[in-house]
């Protein structure tokens, strides 16, 4: 196991996030799910702030002097509505079949104004979109494709019926960002993390592609938005093709987007427009 300290680990990551940001977070309440083993509950605690650790199998916890609470992501984490300042989902987003609900969730735990910070294997980096491409595969070559044999990675053998998925459910930039705006988030920041050496050899031969392809994709669903006069359509397709064509995103290993609570999930649903006259239906 890659220790916090170590460059190779998301969890250095986390950890430099935090110790900047600990005025910030100072004297507030922070989520911590899935706690697993708990190393990043213990540097919300060092950095004073009161952690709140949950996870699936809480056995695994081992802080001296916390406990960490049973939360099963699909019912929701057993935390009052807006009782929390932030929330760090770390390497769970992958593991959580359905992800829509769980951010939701996480909404509801947050207060108005409140920070996500997301991390996950990249999805949407060049050697996972190669991988997808030649086996649907998280990394062609090293892995099978998810199956279940391989991707059933803890169950129980009790009442409980708990199971811990492996990386069946990865995700990109593209699919996270919308999965979060559906739940009342922005993006707030995408942190750097460590880059693969893979995605930097393919980088300078694949990148002009990519920006060619979304470019083309971008301008022809311009031209339509913008000829309807409709210039938040035309706003939110800068921001997708920015996106997909961030340097960041195609080269890092993992994505880390540090996400604001800017809205409830019951405004965000009242806000959004269907294309109702498309199915029959006004």
């Amino acid at each position: 196991m890659k220790h916090e300290d170590d460059s190779g680990s998301i969890k250095f990551y986390v950890k430099k996030f935090l110790l900047e940001n600990q005025e910030r977070f100072r004297g507030k309440k922070i989520v911590d799910f899935p706690a697993g083993n708990g190393i990043t509950t213990r540097i919300i605690r060092d950095i004073e702030a009161t952690a709140l650790p949950f996870d699936l199998f809480p056995e695994y916890f081992t802080v001296e002097g916390m406990e960490c609470l049973p939360a099963d992501a699909e019912k929701g984490i057993p935390l009052p509505d807006g009782s929390a300042d932030a929330l760090i989902c770390q390497e769970g987003m992958e593991h959580f079949q359905d992800q829509l609900t769980v951010l939701k969730d996480f909404n509801r735990v947050l207060k108005p104004g409140g920070t996500l910070l997301i991390t996950t294997p990249n999805y949407s980096n060049l050697r996972a979109k190669l991988s997808y491409l030649f086996s649907e595969n998280e990394r062609f070559l090293t892995f099978m494709p998810p199956n279940e044999k391989d991707s059933i990675w803890m169950k129980t053998g009790d009442d409980s019926g708990r199971i811990y998925f492996g990386h069946i459910f990865l995700t990109g930039i593209l699919k996270l960002r919308l999965l979060a705006m559906l739940s009342g988030f922005r993006i707030v920041k995408i942190h750097a993390t460590r880059t693969s050496s893979t995605c930097m050899i393919l980088f300078p031969f694949i990148f002009p592609w990519i920006y060619l392809v979304n470019r083309i994709a971008l301008n022809k669903n311009l031209r339509k938005v913008i000829a309807s006069g409709d210039y938040e359509t035309g706003k939110i397709y800068r921001e997708i093709f920015k996106l997909a064509t961030r340097p960041t995103c195609l080269v890092d290993k993992h994505l880390m987007v540090e996400f604001e609570k800017v809205a409830g999930t019951r405004e965000v649903a009242d806000r959004l427009t269907g294309k109702n006259s498309e199915f029959g239906l006004t």
